[in-house]
């Protein structure tokens, strides 16, 4: 290392030393062995091993169980404005090369550890970005970062009119961060008037609420899932369990199916589905309805069969270890349900979006829902989140989001 890197040095573990060097960027408290130099929360520290090999350059958060994030494994980086800048530039760059033109006006920017940005998210709806800063090392950057992106999309011909943080998330408090939600003020720039806009994603016109919306205001991360079932959908009799805002149904719609009924128990989330399918030109074959999932699966199978395709998006039924195993119960219930429901020959949209429920358990409770039903499914396809969420190895909570496809045989 060059002698005007100055920074604060983190001595780790072996257990930490491994875990870098298979690609994962965080270092816990409990494996910081000592520190040498004056640190400052938010700031940068080295990391090195007990032979003192260099292991990275974090961020240091003094409260948090994860203690340092490392943003780069470079000795020589120099860490100025040009070096995020530079960060900056290749995340866009990358959504442009994977994504289709049309993708790139409501897309994610920033993924977090994915792109090197720990604790950073960026979502684009039209002209507004929507952002989580959900660790300390980015809440000290935010104000050259937010700006500097701004100045980089527009550089690009891309209409950039505000900048809203969705900073009400209960995980900034681990940071010490407190919570709260509003406009970020971009330099000689007054807010929009309004924090709802419309984003046309695979043809379907959304309107998307920043200030109010879950997360970041829209799920942006199963838009080609959606395009999969919207292929399936052709004269079909489609049931979307928890709809949301109805974007899974309104796809089957568009893709012909010949009736969709969207349910979600949130009577709100059902309305704003109601809404957009009207938006869209698709109530006559769109029915929004506020039901538990849970009560009324075995409802339906008590009545006549309606349904030869099954669309189950639940929200995470995990966000911890802990619970886990009530979870799978969880997936298992639904997904037996409506394997019991499907005709032979009818289709199955399945997934789960929490990564605790890693893809093993899944298919292990998918095989054993099958086997409950008494049916046998044939994969069409197995997919993941979007490639604007990139899944980057050795970081396994960037690996989220298992969606599968399946027919009743």
């Amino acid at each position: 290392m060059k002698a005007e890197r100055a920074y604060p040095r983190y001595t780790v573990t072996p257990k930490a030393e491994a875990a870098i060097l298979r690609g994962h960027p965080w270092v816990y408290g409990e494996e910081v062995l000592s520190a040498q130099g004056e640190t400052v929360n938010g700031g940068l520290v080295d990391v090195l091993s007990r032979r003192g090999r260099y292991l990275g350059t974090g961020m240091l958060s003094e409260q948090s169980k994860i203690r340092v994030r490392l943003i780069s494994r470079n000795a020589n980086d120099r860490f100025d404005e040009a070096f995020w800048e530079r960060k900056l530039r290749w995340a866009w760059e990358y959504r442009k090369t994977v994504l289709r033109p049309e993708d790139l006006s409501c897309c994610r920017i920033i993924f977090g550890e994915a792109d090197a940005f720990p604790g950073l998210t960026v979502d684009r709806f039209g002209p507004l970005l929507s952002v989580q800063v959900l660790s300390v090392g980015m809440e000290v950057r935010k104000d050259f970062l937010l700006p500097t992106l701004v100045r980089i999309l527009r550089e690009d011909g891309q209409t950039i009119t505000g900048v809203y943080e969705r900073n009400d998330e209960a995980l900034r408090e681990k940071e010490g961060l407190a919570q709260g939600k509003g406009w970020f003020p971009l330099p000689g720039e007054a807010p929009p008037a309004s924090p709802v806009t419309e984003i046309t994603e695979n043809g379907i016109r959304y309107l998307v609420d920043v200030e109010n919306g879950q997360k970041t205001g829209f799920f942006l991360d199963q838009k080609f899932n959606r395009l999969a079932v919207s292929r399936l959908a052709e004269g079909r009799t489609v049931l979307d369990c928890f709809t949301h805002t109805g974007s899974f149904a309104l796809n089957a719609a568009m893709g012909g199916a010949k009736h969709v009924t969207a349910v979600d128990v949130s009577e709100s989330a059902v309305e704003m589905a109601r809404a957009n399918a009207e938006r869209n030109g698709l109530s006559d074959r769109v029915e929004c309805v506020c039901a538990n999932v849970f009560d009324l699966l075995p409802r339906l199978e008590q009545e006549p069969p309606r349904y030869d395709f099954i669309i189950l998006d639940p929200p995470a039924f995990t966000k911890s270890r802990r619970t886990v195993h009530n979870a799978m119960t969880g997936y298992k219930e639904i997904n037996y349900r409506a394997m019991r429901l499907l005709p032979r020959g009818g289709y199955l949209a399945t997934c789960s979006c929490s990564h605790f429920a890693t893809e093993e358990k899944f298919l292990e409770m998918l095989r054993s829902a099958a086997h409950d039903a008494g049916v046998q499914l044939r994969q069409i396809e197995a997919r993941q989140q979007s490639c604007d969420h990139p899944i980057l190895w050795g970081v396994e909570e960037t690996n989220y989001l298992k969606f599968y496809l399946f027919q009743v045989v």
